[in-house]
C-alpha cells in the first residue's frame, strides 16, 4: 500500500468536477505492475468521460479516476507477470482508465516497452492517439498513394498524426481547421488542402480536387456539424469512418438514403479497444508507432505542458477549441 494523489472525480459535469486528492493505492493484483507516471496525455475521449456523454459502457462511477494514455517507470510487479520488470520504462493508450494520476496499477497485457530514443513524455502524448492514426490510416481503410483522404481537425493533436502519416504514404489530403493559423500548421504537416470550415464548404473543395469523384475516407472526427457534408464528399463506396465527436454525436444516419443514395458508402465507429484486443495486435501497433516516431514518419506535437494538477484548466483549453497539437500532464513528483 502506498499514498499518492490522482484527480478524484465524485461526480460528473464541468472540468471544475476534477480534485487533486490524496488515495491509498494498494499493491498491483496478479497480472498488474504499479507505476509512476512522468507524464499523462491528453484526450477528447477524457472530456466524454468526465462529462458522462460517452457510451455507457465506456461511462466510469464515480468515485474514479479518467486518462487512458500515459508514460512511466514500473515501480512494483504482480504476481505472474513475466514479461516486464521494476525499472521498465513503459506506455500504455487503452483502458481501463486512470491516467490522470501520479501513480497507478495497470494490467501488464496492455503495457507497451517505450524503446530508446523515444522519451516518456513523448509516449505518453503519441501512444493512444499514434496507434489510433495507424489503425484508421491502415486498417480501418488502406490507404495508398492513389486516394484523397479527408482529415477532420486537421491541427489537433491527432489530426496532426493523421496528416504526417499519410502524406508519408502520398496520399492526398483535405484537411478542415477552425481558423486560418490552424490551416498553415495542417500544411506543415503534410495536407494539401486546408480548408476553414467557416468560409468554404469543404465538400466542395473535395469534388474539386477528384474532378467530382469524391474522396476514399472521410476522417471524421467532429460528429453532429460535419457528418452530412462528409458523407456528400465520399466517392462511390467510401468510407467515413467516425471515430470522435467533438460537436456532439450526429443525427441518425438513414441507411437507404444517407447511404444507398450517395453511391453505397460505408459508414465504421471504430475504437481503439476492439483493434487492440488481442495482445499480438497491441505489440505490432505500439511497434508501428515507434518505428514511425523514430523515422520521423510522424512528430509527437506537443505544444502544451501542464502538471497533472492543472488537469481541470487543460480540459478547459481543450473544450475551448481554441488548442491545437498535443497537450500533457507531467508528474512534477516524478
Amino acid at each position: 500500500m502506498s499514498v499518492t494523489s490522482a484527480q478524484i472525480i465524485r461526480e460528473f459535469g464541468g472540468p471544475s468536477v476534477m480534485n487533486w486528492e490524496e488515495f491509498a493505492l494498494p499493491d498491483p493484483q496478479p497480472n498488474e505492475v504499479q507505476l509512476r507516471h512522468e507524464a499523462v496525455g491528453v484526450n477528447a475521449a477524457d472530456t466524454y468521460h468526465r462529462a458522462a456523454i460517452s457510451h455507457p459502457w465506456q461511462v466510469p462511477s464515480p468515485p474514479c479516476v479518467i486518462g487512458f494514455e500515459g508514460a512511466g517507470v514500473i515501480e512494483k510487479v504482480g504476481e505472474q507477470v513475466s514479461e516486464f520488470l521494476v525499472g521498465d520504462r513503459v506506455a500504455y493508450g487503452i483502458p481501463p482508465l486512470g491516467s490522470y494520476a501520479e501513480r497507478r496499477n495497470y494490467p501488464a497485457e496492455k503495457l507497451l516497452r517505450v524503446p530508446e530514443g523515444v522519451t516518456l513524455k513523448e509516449a505518453a502524448s503519441i501512444m493512444m492517439k499514434g496507434m489510433t492514426a495507424h489503425y484508421l490510416l491502415h486498417r480501418t481503410f488502406k490507404v495508398t498513394s492513389e486516394d484523397t483522404i479527408v482529415v477532420h481537425a486537421a491541427a489537433g493533436a491527432m489530426g496532426l498524426l493523421l496528416c504526417q502519416w499519410a502524406s508519408s504514404i502520398g496520399a492526398t489530403i483535405v484537411g478542415t481547421v477552425s481558423t486560418h493559423e490552424k490551416a498553415e500548421l495542417a500544411r506543415a504537416a503534410g495536407c494539401d488542402y486546408p480548408v476553414v470550415r467557416s468560409e468554404q464548404a469543404f465538400s466542395d473543395v473535395v469534388r474539386n480536387v477528384t474532378a467530382g469523384e469524391g474522396a476514399s475516407v472521410v476522417y471524421e472526427a467532429i460528429g453532429k456539424d460535419t457528418m452530412g457534408q462528409s458523407l456528400d464528399c465520399l466517392r462511390p463506396l467510401g468510407v467515413c469512418a467516425a471515430y470522435g465527436h467533438v460537436s456532439g454525436p450526429p443525427d441518425p444516419v438513414d441507411v437507404i438514403q444517407d447511404l444507398g443514395r450517395r453511391g453505397s458508402l460505408f459508414i465504421t465507429r471504430p475504437a481503439i479497444m476492439h483493434y487492440v484486443a488481442k495482445r499480438q495486435d497491441l505489440v505490432a501497433s505500439g511497434e508501428a508507432v515507434f518505428a514511425a516516431l523514430q523515422n520521423k514518419v510522424i512528430r509527437p506535437n506537443i505544444v502544451r505542458e501542464l502538471s497533472l494538477e492543472e488537469a481541470p484548466l487543460a480540459h478547459q483549453l481543450l473544450e475551448s477549441g481554441e488548442t491545437f497539437g498535443s497537450t500533457i500532464l507531467v508528474n512534477r513528483n516524478f
